[in-house]
């Protein structure tokens, strides 16, 4: 199987969507030896805030010498970057060979008269079975969805159980109400692991430590409400946590704080099962934490910024993040939502900071929502929304919209699928104007 045919596959099974449970990838991950039961993880469930808390964990842990596996969903940029060790991506060779393997216990499967894994299963095995070959000392993660029937959920040998905020979404699946939906993601506590939650509304966090009692596992909170000091920036924040003094990191967003404060306390917890972490290494591996696509500036004149927000908790922390670093600035929205996203929540909760929206539809084919659809949801609000009919143009008219003033902000959010592309799209341009720039200088 070559990348190409590696590719086909993925997107054949993906068009088959997912099934809710545990018998088959457990049986998956048996017929594949089991893999999973010979690492030891840091498993992170939440709505909102995952893939931050993940992001400064593993660096962390990198900077201090280990060899850390991450296993993070949705991506941005490629599909491989789903498969990191040591903060690189998974080879197209490698997971050529890693899918033969995988998809032949699959077909092995539906033989006995199993259904066919997932592709998220699949993709879930491929992950442990790599780790494994990788020989990482611990691997960071990400739920996919819930917690307690998602297909991560097959391993045993947790260290810590994480839990950034919960709120609703996936109803469909998890739950009408919040205390189902803590229900559901609580399902990862293993017993005699330690529980680190940010501060969670009080119904859900009844429902994470009667989880944890009885699985008797400790349960350490962490919130931005025990940071002091804080220093907000769109380049570098900084603020006191318990012991430490003037932490610093380059993520933006008012949120990073409580996504840092709780991935600090997951590397406290690690210090206790035998993970030695100096202070020296914690700052350098907070202060390097990247991720992309979460409140990122990623241009200027104007300022571009790229934001997840795609839910209702999202875009709270996104309008919170607007009011504090762009009052009094002239805004721009370039919004894509899926169809299965409470949209029309996003947008009431975030229309009224914007001067002009521009709809746009995501890339991922079976949940985009379109965007002339998103257009007349969002006009139901707004008063000046434009559709634009590719990513390409949807930069090209923030940029007119802007014109050459500096007071003003574009702002790119809703799914993580049109992340990626606006990145580049982004960078393209920027490189261009060096280059007209640079040679404007020779002349």
């Amino acid at each position: 199987m070559n990348y190409k045919e590696a590719m086909e596959y993925v997107e054949g099974l993906q068009k088959k969507g997912s099934v809710y449970g545990l018998a088959g990838m457990r049986r998956l991950c048996q017929l594949l030896g089991d893999p999973q039961d010979q690492l030891r993880f840091v498993h992170i469930a939440g709505t909102n805030g995952k893939g931050s808390v993940s992001a400064y964990v593993s660096t962390i842990l990198q900077t201090a010498g280990y060899r850390v596996g991450r296993y993070i969903s949705p991506v941005i940029f490629d599909y491989r970057e789903r498969f990191q060790t040591g903060g690189k991506w998974m080879t197209q060779s490698a997971f050529c060979r890693y899918l033969e393997k995988a998809a032949a216990m699959a077909d092995r499967m539906e033989n006995e008269g199993m259904p066919h894994p997932t592709m998220f299963e699949i993709e879930t095995a491929i992950a442990f079975l790599y780790f494994l070959d990788e020989k990482c000392d611990i691997v960071v993660l990400e739920t996919g969805l819930g917690g307690s029937m998602d297909a991560t959920n097959v391993i045993r040998t947790t260290l810590c159980a994480v839990f950034t905020s919960i709120s609703r979404d996936h109803m469909a699946l998890l739950g009408d109400t919040l205390e189902e939906i803590a229900g559901q993601k609580a399902g990862i506590i293993k017993e005699n692991c330690t529980v680190v939650s940010c501060v969670q509304k009080p119904e859900a966090m009844q429902v994470i430590e009667e989880k944890a009692a009885a699985c008797g596992c400790r349960v350490r909170t962490a919130g931005a409400a025990q940071a002091s000091r804080i220093r907000y920036g769109l380049t570098k924040q900084r603020f006191h946590f318990g012991a430490y003094r003037d932490l610093e990191i380059s993520l933006a967003g008012c949120c990073q704080i409580e996504n840092a404060v709780l991935a600090v306390t997951v590397v406290d917890s690690l210090r206790e099962a035998g993970f030695a972490v100096s202070e020296a290494r914690l700052r350098r591996g907070l202060v390097q934490t990247k991720w992309p696509g979460r409140f990122s500036v990623i241009g200027k004149n104007p300022v571009f910024v790229v934001d997840g927000a795609h839910n209702e908790d999202a875009a709270l922390k996104l309008t919170e993040s607007i009011q504090f670093y762009f009052t009094n600035k002239r805004i721009i929205y370039i919004i894509g939502m899926l169809r299965d996203k409470e949209y029309d929540k996003v947008l009431q909760l975030t229309a009224p900071y914007a001067e002009h929206i521009i709809t746009v539809t995501p890339p991922e084919q079976t949940r985009a929502l379109g965007a002339y659809e998103l257009a007349q949801a969002a006009g139901a609000v707004h008063g000046r929304v434009t559709v634009a009919d590719s990513l390409q143009e949807a930069v090209e008219m923030a940029c007119l919209l802007a014109g050459k003033e500096k007071n003003t902000v574009v702002i790119a959010f809703g799914s993580l699928t049109i992340a990626g592309g606006l990145i580049r799209i982004i960078e393209h341009r920027d490189r261009i104007r060096r280059d007209s720039h640079g040679k404007s200088e020779e002349n």
